[in-house]
């Protein structure tokens, strides 16, 4: 059901001209009110994604049919008070630390393949939450 309650971490567009780690930086401040952040490790190849049948024609206006990411951990080198996701346009309701092995199993079905693959990419860089 895709319908049932997901959580994701931040991410978004690239725009043009703009370089992936650039883009994960404004995208923190834009999504969860901070950029205080050190980059620590990033995925090696781009990672794609489809979306299911039933949500092509509603997600993106229909104009995609997935989409491919280039994924970062970042450490928060500020405080969890930083952390602000009433932004002048919200993403998420609600945040959350949770332990890496957790992750994948709070994600929308169709995108958990693409978490576990992150995670896996991650694991060694986890602290414990």
């Amino acid at each position: 059901d895709q319908s049932s309650e997901a959580w994701q971490l931040p991410q978004g567009g690239i725009d043009a001209g703009e370089k992936p780690k650039a883009a994960a930086r404004r995208e923190l401040k834009e999504e969860i009110g901070t950029d205080k952040v050190e980059f620590i490790g990033e995925v090696g190849d781009w990672i794609s994604y489809d979306l299911p049948p039933d949500l092509v024609s509603h997600v993106w206006k229909g104009r995609y049919r997935g989409q491919r990411q280039k994924w970062f951990a970042a450490r928060l080198i500020g405080a969890d008070s930083d952390i602000d996701i009433a932004t002048p346009r919200p993403e998420f309701d609600a945040w959350r630390w949770v332990p890496i092995d957790d992750l994948s199993a709070l994600i929308v079905p169709f995108k958990r393949d693409l978490y576990r693959r992150v995670v896996e990419e991650f694991r060694h860089l986890a602290v414990p939450v």
